[in-house]
């Protein structure tokens, strides 16, 4: 089983000729909403894929008492996410407010809501401990996701932990308590290089140096996803593992790096090796960007197999 514990959103987006600079009005013609939320985009990405193999999914997380939180409930039932410690609060469910530019690029600005209500005790032990990965972000209260993380480095549960936004932490040790319990990293460049800074690691603009001493450092594997260069897997040994990301030219970006981490946790729970793993995920994450919204291209396994079996 794979168990994601983490933010259920309600996207609203636009399309946008530029992205808005502070203090600019920009027009776009019509505003679409989809289902989103870090927790949320993962769970259904490693669903769909999972759909048809051995690996089920659930997830942990909270909505409000709103229409919203209604529909994320149904359309996380009807990807076939496991629900039952999905908490029903009386905070409005999160939204996220979207502009996509013509070249596929975004910008978001959450509003939490209900996802600040999320506590640790809401994913019981008798859940955590069906797991064999456990999916995290930073869009819940830190103290729950992390003492969750804890719980299942006890339970021998792999923690996959994806560390956007950046973690809001400035001390050193404070960070290092994050990094030491995760087993499998997941950043972006920019995420690679401000976790690294705030963990004391001067790499300056080589996130590869900065996703290795990070490695290194805390004992951990440290996946960096670089867009159209792909993925990159540096080990604690300090080797390096990379995954070519198919040639594509983008509709919309949204969620592609929740697909990354939904499929990399199927193939980490099915008995994949990081390498073959990323190859899957990278795949995974080029197909949803065909498609607007975060979750509206996620491919099914038989899609993303056909996808592979082509080459």
């Amino acid at each position: 089983m794979i168990v994601v514990f983490g933010s259920i959103n309600m996207d609203l987006a636009a399309r946008v000729p530029r992205i808005a600079r502070p203090g600019e009005t920009v027009l776009s013609r019509r505003a679409d909403s989809f289902f989103g939320g870090k927790g949320a985009n993962q769970a259904v990405a490693a669903a769909r894929v999972s759909r048809g193999g051995p690996v089920r999914v659930a997830m942990a997380g909270a909505v409000g008492r709103d229409p919203f939180g209604s529909a994320c409930l149904k359309n996380l039932e009807d990807n076939g996410v496991d629900v039952r410690a999905v908490r029903i609060v009386d905070e409005p469910t999160g939204c996220a407010f979207i502009t996509v530019d013509e070249s596929g690029e975004n910008a978001i600005t959450v509003a939490s809501g209900a996802n600040t209500a999320l506590r640790s005790g809401d994913l019981p032990d008798s859940l955590l401990s069906q797991a064999k990965v456990l999916v995290l972000q930073m869009e819940t209260p830190l103290a729950d996701t992390l003492d969750v993380a804890s719980r299942a480095r006890h339970m021998d549960v792999r923690v996959v932990w994806n560390f956007a936004p950046v973690p809001p932490v400035r001390e050193r040790a404070a960070m290092a308590e994050l990094l030491s319990a995760t087993d499998v990293l997941v950043v972006n460049e920019h995420e690679a290089l401000a976790t690294a800074d705030i963990a004391g690691d001067t790499s300056g603009d080589d996130f590869l140096q900065a996703a290795a001493g990070l490695a290194r450092s805390y004992g951990l594997t440290c996946i960096v996803t670089a867009g159209a260069r792909g993925a990159y897997a540096i080990a604690r040994d300090g080797s390096r593992i990379h995954a070519a990301a198919p040639v594509i030219t983008p509709v919309d970006t949204t969620g592609a790096g929740d697909t990354f981490v939904g499929v990399l946790a199927n193939g980490l729970a099915e008995g994949a090796e990081i390498g073959p793993a990323m190859e899957r995920a990278c795949a995974a994450a080029a197909l949803s960007c065909l498609t607007p919204g975060a979750q509206a291209g996620m491919p099914t396994r038989e899609a993303l197999e056909r996808h592979l079996a082509q080459g």
